[in-house]
């Protein structure tokens, strides 16, 4: 333990939560700021992440978070579907995202580059704390990528217009729609459906997995481990008792299992959802953060806006009256809280000008891509998937592929 980082998360824990409920303007971004501690806390207690679900599989040859995704994103779908059966889906901000060259172009993107800086945008945002250095490289070069694809977004038929549609959303293919005939609106078909491909991929992750064991090329994932470790360890006989090292500990500082950080993560989703009608996204921002800091730098506002194609009014919103900046800051500080209370807050600078640069080919790339793909892991991926969306995986198809290249290729660079 490390009684003073203890004190001083148990005390940013309350501050956070005073100040916000203070000086934010409106219920919503307080909402959006305790939702972005909740996740900062999870993502990081659990050691899970979106981008380790490739790169750990790759690397290390296990495909337990893969794994542990797809039961992630099953159970918030059937959770989605619950609320979009007694209601017009209309009434939500669902992201039916459109089905095209940019969609398989940007998940390409966005799995080479992760393989690079080893994060996506929700985890760049929780590495900040856990290792500076290669966040925040990534996040102005993943920034940079974003504002930089933020005319193409708006201006391209091979980003904007969906090759694919069904009747209710011209966006994209909302899988409802497929299924209609099922007798429950379609929703039935549609989670048979999501279940049927998440099978599929817990089946081929494995025997992946069973290959890499079988040819010794199986080296496993440290904080995997531990979990397992943990999991394993049978509960102490000792009487219970509420101020102890021993109860701070469980309560603060032993790792989550993924699964009950994964848990923790679609109830979060679900509370999201039910309030703001909407999904989880994370990348817009980082574009919006770039512009902002071109005004500061002199150039006119005016200028930035029309170069994003994007209305001025985005780049002159407050920081913290723009909903997912306030919620990307929560999940900062939601992993400092985390790693406070764990007593694991350390800094390293140990990186080379060849590695800086590498994270920040990962960012550009990742942030490009999220233009392409209309969205990140989060936005193109977990949410579209949730909200019964075709596109969601055709998004993980490529983001996949995109990730093995990418982790070939960083392998012949190194």
């Amino acid at each position: 333990m490390n009684k003073q980082q203890n004190i001083l998360g148990a005390v940013l824990a309350v501050l956070a939560v005073v100040l916000g409920g203070i000086y934010l303007q409106t219920e919503v971004l307080f909402f959006r700021l305790l939702i972005g501690i909740g996740l900062g806390y999870a993502l990081t207690r659990g050691f899970i992440g979106f981008a380790g679900s490739v790169n750990r599989a790759y690397r290390g040859g296990s495909t337990k978070l893969m794994q542990i995704l797809m039961f992630l994103f099953v159970v918030t779908a059937i959770i989605n579907a619950g609320f979009l059966f007694t209601s017009n889906p209309k009434d939500y901000d669902l992201w039916v995202n459109p089905i095209n060259l940019g969609l398989i172009l940007g998940g390409i993107a966005f799995g080479f580059g992760m393989t690079f800086s080893s994060c996506c945008a929700s985890g760049v945002m929780t590495d900040l704390v856990t290792d500076l250095p290669r966040a925040f490289t990534t996040l102005v070069f993943f920034g940079l990528g974003v504002f930089l694809g933020f005319p193409l977004q708006s201006t391209q038929t091979w980003i904007t217009d969906s090759v694919f549609s069904s009747t209710s959303y011209s966006t994209g293919v909302f899988l409802p729609d497929l299924f209609a005939f099922d007798g429950l609106n379609g929703y039935l078909g549609s989670i048979i459906f999501t279940a049927l491909l998440a099978g599929i991929v817990v089946y081929l992750s494995k025997k992946y997995e069973d290959k890499r064991r079988a040819s010794g090329t199986f080296h496993g994932i440290d904080t995997e481990m531990e979990q397992d470790q943990i999991k394993s360890t049978k509960p102490t006989t000792q009487a219970f008792k509420l101020f102890s090292t021993e109860t701070y500990q469980a309560m603060f500082v032993t790792p989550w299992s993924m699964k009950a950080s994964a848990t923790m993560i679609l109830v979060l989703f679900t509370l999201m959802l039910a309030v703001t009608q909407s999904g989880w996204g994370a990348s817009t921002p980082f574009g919006i953060w770039i512009g902002q800091a071109l005004t500061v730098a002199g150039v006119p506002v005016e200028q930035v806006a029309s170069f994003a194609d994007r209305p001025v009014g985005m780049f002159a919103l407050p920081f913290f009256e723009h909903p997912i900046s306030v919620q990307n800051f929560g999940i900062v500080v939601g992993t400092l809280i985390c790693v406070l209370l764990m007593g694991q807050l350390k800094f390293s600078f140990s990186y080379s000008a060849k590695q800086l640069g590498l994270f920040a080919f990962g960012g550009l790339l990742m942030g490009l891509g999220t233009r392409f793909a209309n969205g990140c892991n989060v936005g193109a991926l977990y949410t579209p998937i949730a909200n019964l969306s075709l596109s969601g995986w055709i998004f993980f198809i490529f983001l996949v592929l995109g990730g093995v290249l990418g982790n070939r290729a960083a392998a012949k660079i190194a």
